[in-house]
């Protein structure tokens, strides 16, 4: 990781929100699949996306498996086989456009961009995302990490297992594990990482809806000590938090860690898990979201983006950003 933030400058840029992209281009994700759902019904609007945000200059694009397991694919009367297949397709989808991408800067194709002056090639990662069990569960509970007594060690290992050795084998260059809500599940992250010998490099990255813990109450200090025991993990942080938290939490993760942090929040709006939609009462505009970026960088993060709610546009204005802390 460190190798790849000096080639890109000192900072990276990740990707910003990839559902609500897909809903802005006419995709609809009322389905337990949620983003997923385009690996079967619009994988070319998965493309279109992951273009978008590599032409705001995103250095890390993220596959759309955050929700894609074997078994949403089985619930959704799929073989196995089928399942793994597009668990394994999100990844190449990921890929390719990548590719696509290098293609066209080397054409110097620059007609969907904004900024046409854009000088070089900038580095990128791609990163095949897992989404936590409560993503699974799609009941809103990757929001609480609160699962239930019967959900142990054992269940959350034996759910992720195959899901990770079929990411670690897809041609990504990392796993993402994200919006981790409880410090039980990072546990069982990093054992799998460790009994499934994985061979490519990972994150873990937590979420917080109090600015102090992960979202199930458990201690950030206490999962970014799990993260950081694990050899395998590359970089820790926080993503899908509202940006007013951030600057707080980097602090207590710098003090567990010497791993390079991540942070990539969301809009700050609210999530009703009921619903199943956001409740745009405490969202802050793209110009007060990037304003955090440099005090994010002065506290200790090196790689900075979007979740929820976030734009091209907004990665965008990151990535201008960081190239300011850079120069």
């Amino acid at each position: 990781m460190e190798d790849f933030l000096q080639k890109c400058g000192g900072y990276a840029v990740i990707d910003g929100g990839l559902a609500t992209e897909l809903e802005s281009h006419g995709a609809d994700l009322n389905d337990p699949l949620w983003s997923a759902k385009c690996l079967l019904s619009s994988p070319h609007l998965i493309t279109r996306v992951h273009l978008d945000y590599l032409e705001a200059g995103a250095n890390v694009i993220t596959s759309a498996s955050y929700q894609a397991t074997p078994q949403g694919f089985e619930a959704k009367g799929m073989s196995r086989e089928e399942g793994e297949a597009l668990l394994k397709r999100s990844v190449e989808i990921a890929c390719e456009a990548r590719n696509i991408y290098y293609d066209r800067v080397a054409k110097g194709s620059w007609d969907v961009m904004e900024d046409k002056n854009m000088p070089e090639l900038h580095p990128v990662f791609v990163a095949a995302s897992v989404g936590s069990y409560g993503a699974y569960l799609a009941d809103g509970s990757e929001y609480s990490g609160i699962y239930g007594d019967t959900v142990t060690l054992k269940t959350l290992k034996d759910f992720h297992r195959r899901r990770v050795q079929l990411l670690a084998e897809s041609g990504a260059d990392l796993i993402a594990f994200e919006t981790t809500p409880n410090k039980l599940e990072a546990k069982a992250y990093a054992e799998l990482l460790e009994e499934e010998n994985i061979k490519i490099p990972a994150w873990f990255s937590f979420n917080s809806k109090d600015g102090t813990n992960v979202v199930s109450g458990d201690s950030i200090s206490e999962c970014t000590s799990i993260a950081d025991s694990c050899k395998q993990v590359v970089a820790v942080g926080i993503n899908c938090t509202p940006p007013r938290f951030i600057h707080g939490l980097i602090q207590s993760i710098k003090k567990v860690t010497t791993k390079p942090i991540l942070v990539y929040p969301n809009s700050g709006e609210m999530y009703d898990a009921e619903r199943k939609e956001w409740v745009p009462t405490t969202g802050v505009a793209d110009e007060d979201f990037v304003s955090y970026v440099s005090t994010w960088c002065d506290a200790g993060a090196s790689l900075i983006g979007g979740c929820c709610r976030t734009t091209p546009k907004t990665i965008r204005a990151i990535s201008k950003t960081l190239k300011k802390e850079c120069a």
